[in-house]
This record gives structure tokens, C-alpha cells and sequence, in this order.
């Protein structure tokens, strides 16, 4: 199973400076160091909705793992538990979703008028 990651959305924080200081300063390098079995971490920063009200979330983080079952181990493990309950701890805005999802990638060819 190719492409399963941990996605992690975090609400908008009642104070967004500390939000972003704990989550770049303690956060990140938290998660890099306790996180076992991971391929990639994306962190995203929410800029807004294209439909036009302001989105609920202020940050997405994607960790990637080679199976479902990576995913898992890492999750109940020591590091995987700290790492999480570090999440809702800084998560001011409300707790984080948590979602388990696979990827499947699709290309569009796209051709140019001439």
C-alpha cells in the first residue's frame, strides 16, 4: 500500500504567534525526533478558501509512512503518543483532526489552443 499517511488538521489558534512559535519551535523538531518509520513530513500553512469565507483550519501537516501498518506501530508507540499529545497541547483553537488517508495521484493531459 503505497502513499498512506497521518494527516493532521489544526483549527484556527486563539493566538496565532504562539501557535506558530510552539508548533516551528517545539512542535516540528519534536515530531522529527520521536516519529519512527516516517518517509516525509509536509507541513502546510493555511492561506485561505477559494470560496471565499475565511477556512476553520490555520495549519495541515501530512506524515507519510510506507504501509498502514507503519503508521500504526509509530501512532501507539512512545514517541508516536508524545508527539501527539504534544499536538492537542499546543492546539489552542480547538483539538486537531486526525485522519489516516492513501493517496491516489491522477494526471490530467492538458493540450494548448493554438
Amino acid at each position: 500500500m503505497a502513499g498512506v499517511k497521518l494527516v493532521v488538521l489544526y483549527p484556527r489558534p486563539t493566538n496565532i504567534e504562539a501557535f506558530e512559535r510552539l508548533y516551528l519551535e517545539e512542535h516540528v523538531p519534536l515530531a522529527a525526533r520521536k516519529l519512527t518509520g516516517t518517509t516525509q513530513f509536509v507541513a502546510m500553512s493555511v492561506l485561505g478558501s477559494p470560496q471565499g469565507s475565511a477556512s476553520p483550519f490555520h495549519r495541515i501537516a501530512e506524515i507519510y509512512f510506507p504501509s498502514r501498518e507503519a503508521l500504526e506501530a509509530c501512532v501507539a508507540s512512545e514517541g508516536g503518543k508524545e508527539t501527539l499529545a504534544h499536538a492537542q497541547r499546543i492546539s489552542s483553537g480547538g483539538p486537531p483532526i486526525l485522519l489516516i488517508a492513501e493517496e491516489d495521484t491522477f494526471k490530467f493531459a492538458r493540450t494548448t489552443k493554438s
